[in-house]
């Protein structure tokens, strides 16, 4: 049981939610919502989401638990080397700065087609950074997702 009298996991994971615009300043910083920072605590991971094209940000401790479903993935044949390498030549570890910016990196916006107007979404697990001209590519109808919730049992 933990401190707060509530039984948990090993291993606690923070969970987003909610969504918010905003505009990078002419540096290319992202003011991060609040209720995001303090879930991705002081230091934290930006990368890239395939298939998606976004980026997103993950708390250290989401983070390790994806690199160790990656070190004991079954087959570490050619295309897995290659995905690695990918995703961790577009992976930086990050912090905000004293005014809650986060400096998104050139190469990173590029690949998210990110130019001015981001839209960043709870998604669980992580924040999610879209172009918001690219998000609208990405939405389900409200018959897709009543499907899809149906097919997992949500409802």
């Amino acid at each position: 049981m933990g401190p707060s009298g509530r039984f948990f996991l090993a291993r606690e994971v923070p969970h987003f939610t909610g969504q918010a615009e905003h505009a990078l300043d002419d540096k290319g910083r992202l003011v991060v919502p609040a209720r995001f920072r303090e879930r991705l605590g002081p230091g934290f991971i930006l990368t890239i989401a395939p298939p998606d094209s976004c980026l997103a940000l993950y708390p250290l401790s989401t983070w390790e638990s994806v690199c160790e479903r990656l070190e004991n993935a079954p087959t570490k044949d050619r295309a897995f080397r290659q995905f690695v390498r990918h995703i961790f030549a577009h992976t930086e570890e990050v912090q905000c700065d004293a005014q809650g910016r986060l400096l998104i990196p050139p190469k990173l916006r590029t690949f998210a087609g990110i130019q001015r107007e981001v839209v960043t979404i709870g998604t669980l697990t992580r924040v999610e950074l879209w172009a918001k001209e690219r998000l609208g590519e990405s939405s389900l109808s409200g018959d897709e997702a009543a499907a899809f919730a149906a097919e997992l049992g949500l409802y």
